[in-house]
Parts: C-alpha cells; structure tokens; sequence
C-alpha cells in the first residue's frame, strides 16, 4: 500500500498547516507505517529542528491514517479521533528540515473505540522519539 500526499488528506481530519503526515508506507493488521518531510514553514518548527509537538502529532496522525485508511476501506466515513493520553514519551533527537521520518505505530491493545498504540520515529536508522498513547475515535 501506498498513499500520496493529496490522497493522505483523505485519511485524516487534520488540514494545512497541521498536517504532520505525508503518505502512508505500509498498513497492516497491527501496524502502520508513514513517511513526513519536515519542511522550513512547518509550524512545530523550531531553530531549524522539528520539536516535540510536530513529533507526537506525527505519532497521532500515524494511526488516524491507519483508522481512516481501515474505515475507506469498508467504505465507511473518515472518523474523528484524539489523544487521550501520552505515556513514556521519549525524545532521542530532532528531525531536521529537509530530512525524512519514517513512524511506525503498533495497536498493543484496542476496546470498542479505544486504542493503545505505540509509537516510535526513526530517521537515517536512528531513534528519534518512542511514546505509548491513548487514541479516542469518535462516533458521529
């Protein structure tokens, strides 16, 4: 599977100039994969440096992607989601403009319209950032 940056848009509420995501690499039962180039303009950054903000959003975005791609898949409607809690978070580096990141996040546990992820942002083979977090999806 693999997404481009307009077809994203389709996936995840988010909109210019909080997207924080620009395709999808990889979906599979447990886990997602997408790719992001931080680009200068990007509002979370900062001294030329994605900071913590632009990451977790990442994370998020990461697995409302993988919600809505599931969702479009059974030609079901795009649903709202958001963090209910972040736990463990760890940055190990920043991103820095013109680099790529690759976040990987993996269901570790999901009831009803909950789940628990773990995430995880690698640039260049190299750890940046690992968190666990809470999602919500909204039923509308």
């Amino acid at each position: 599977m693999n997404s481009t940056a307009l077809e994203i848009l389709s996936y995840i509420p988010q909109r210019p100039p909080f997207v924080m995501i620009d395709r999808i690499i990889s979906s599979g039962e447990k886990t997602t994969k997408s790719l992001f180039k931080i680009t200068a303009d990007n509002i979370f950054v900062d001294g030329g440096m994605l900071k913590e903000p632009g990451m977790v959003e990442n994370i998020a975005q990461t697995a409302a992607a993988r919600a809505g791609f599931i969702a479009r898949e059974e030609n079901k409607p795009v649903r709202l989601g958001f963090i209910g809690g972040i736990r463990n978070l760890e940055i190990f580096g920043y991103p820095e403009v013109n680099s790529e990141i690759e976040t990987e996040i993996t269901i570790e546990n999901q009831v009803f319209d909950v789940s628990v992820i773990s995430g995880k942002i690698t640039s260049n083979d190299s750890i940046l950032a690992t968190c666990e977090m809470k999602i919500f999806i909204i039923n509308q």
